[in-house]
């Protein structure tokens, strides 16, 4: 009785084993590949004919004359895909709050002038960690940091930003947002 009810558990198994570990990821990937090309292919970014990077993922950008992106979590370096994760620092926790400040203090070291309110988004980090948009909001306000650093017109660098701007996903999630990897491209001439 057993040996006859062992079988067509064991056919079963490796029946469905088959079917949806090798048939069924090996078909979406294909119809993926064939429907999404780019985005199945990490939605890279280009420069020059050689990868630079993804629309998906951050990318630290620390020099004065680039746009910003989120503070990021991971760790050993920033925008690490392989450490991706929270800070899991609770609002309280008196570690988050002074990130936050020295955030706060070297956006407004690195632009002494600006006098509007810090968006919150250049300040925290997002619960990946690899964040690579920001919102509109956070992009203008580093507008007149990057016209004076890089010797142009502010309404050239507000134009760059509202071209690169995307709206609310389906029109009514999230927040408007822009790529900061595309925009600091744009911002070079070379995207």
């Amino acid at each position: 009785m057993t040996a006859k009810n062992l079988r067509p558990a064991i056919t079963l198994l490796l029946l469905m084993t088959a079917l949806c570990g090798l048939v069924y990821p090996l078909a979406i990937t294909g119809i993926a590949g064939l429907a999404f090309p780019a985005q199945a292919a990490g939605s890279l970014v280009y420069s020059g004919g050689k990868p630079i990077g993804s629309r998906l993922v951050g990318q630290d950008f620390a020099e004065p004359k680039f746009f910003w992106g989120r503070p990021s979590a991971t760790t050993p370096r920033p925008y690490n895909a392989t450490g991706s994760t929270g800070s899991n620092f609770g609002p309280l926790n008196p570690a988050l709050m002074d990130r936050i400040k020295d955030s706060v203090r070297n956006l407004e070291h690195a632009d002494p002038g600006n006098r509007e309110p810090v968006p919150v988004d250049l300040v925290t980090s997002s619960a990946s960690g690899l964040d690579p948009d920001i919102s509109l909001a956070a992009a203008l306000y580093q507008v007149p940091r990057i016209a004076r650093v890089r010797g142009l017109p502010v309404g050239d660098v507000q134009r760059l930003v509202s071209v690169h701007a995307r709206g609310r996903t389906l029109g009514f999630l999230g927040e408007p947002r822009v790529n900061v990897l595309e925009l600091n491209l744009a911002l070079d001439g070379r995207h």
